[in-house]
């Protein structure tokens, strides 16, 4: 092992053991090791993720999400200190599908989640997409684990609802919460069935003031169609609820519920079918992530894939076929 490589354990070692003593700072730079794309960092970056994988797992993981203005953020904020009041130390991974260009809405999010900020027990980190779609960043996931492996019991992950973006959270998360906001018009007409198939809760927010009662109306409204909506977890029965990030109406009930739903799937099986399931999903995408790396970065097969793709501009082949060769290629190279 040369000297260079000494010293890099070294600093994965220091690196690893800052992170489970729960240094925040530790914690920052971890992630913005797993988000960098540089084959150096990455290497370290999977070296790190296999020492710190038997700590984690151990959190619930919360998705959040709904479209822009429903006051995703401000929730998040009083349910982040209500958890945190109690003992428990949260997590948040917030991403913004333009976060990748111009730094996203994180200042924003930070504003709103002002009182979370100032929490000895919260962490808030962006998350940019880099053009994935869906709306979830490739490194969320391993950010998540790092996460826990830091100590925090909740996570939270908030998306711009952007229909895909849903599904790919739901694939990340325990239990995917879906904030709406009353007083919309129809409120049915806003939302799509399939996104109401997948949430494990739904939530009208911004239940105070001259919208009380609209919030109500909203409440009786969603829980009807959700009578005939297949529930996105076996055993659960997804049911719309009312709350105020600003009076913090409701945060108590829908963590009770969150809470309620961790024990039931736990003890039902539904809860590690669930891990077990995105584990697999996860190493697909993994999968394809790294044979993507290996088109672009080694030469012979980025000059194979230029050549292929000459060929089907011209006319010469088709897609399929060319695939098929450099997939032939990569495979004879391996």
């Amino acid at each position: 092992m040369s000297s260079s490589d000494s010293k890099s354990q070294r600093e994965l070692t220091a690196l690893a053991a800052a992170l489970l003593a729960g240094d925040r700072g530790a914690l920052a730079r971890a992630i913005t090791l797993v988000e960098s794309t540089a084959a150096a960092h990455q290497e370290n970056a999977r070296a790190l993720l296999e020492r710190l994988l038997p700590h984690s797992g151990g959190a619930m993981r919360i998705g959040v999400t709904g479209a822009p203005g429903v006051g995703k953020s401000s929730f998040i904020n009083a349910l982040g200190c209500f958890i945190i009041e109690r003992g428990q130390r949260v997590a948040v991974l917030a991403i913004d599908p333009s976060s990748g260009f111009s730094g996203g809405s994180i200042l924003g999010d930070k504003t709103r989640m002002e009182r979370l900020a100032r929490a000895d027990g919260a962490f808030i980190r962006p998350s940019p997409t880099g053009g994935i779609l869906g709306g979830v960043a490739a490194g969320t996931r391993d950010a998540m684990l790092l996460c826990e492996a830091a100590g925090y019991d909740v996570i939270l992950i908030e998306t711009v609802g952007a229909g895909q973006s849903e599904v790919a959270l739901r694939g990340l998360v325990d239990f995917l919460l879906l904030i709406v906001l009353p007083g919309a018009g129809d409120e049915l007409q806003g939302i799509k069935k399939g996104i109401m198939e997948i949430a494990d809760a739904l939530l009208i927010n911004k239940a105070d003031g001259e919208t009380l009662a609209a919030a109500a109306a909203a409440q009786a409204q969603y829980s009807r169609a959700l009578r005939y909506i297949a529930p996105a977890t076996p055993g659960w029965r997804t049911r719309a609820y009312t709350a105020s990030a600003m009076t913090g109406a409701g945060i108590a009930d829908i963590w009770e519920r969150i809470s309620e739903f961790r024990a039931e799937t736990q003890n039902s099986g539904a809860f590690d079918q669930r891990r077990r399931q995105q584990r697999r999903a996860w190493l697909r995408s993994a999968l394809e992530a790294e044979l993507r790396r290996a088109l672009h970065e080694q030469p012979a097969l980025r000059a194979a894939f230029h050549e292929a793709e000459a060929a089907v501009l011209a006319g010469e082949t088709s897609p399929r076929a060319a695939a098929a060769q450099i997939l032939q290629r990569l495979l004879r190279d391996a």
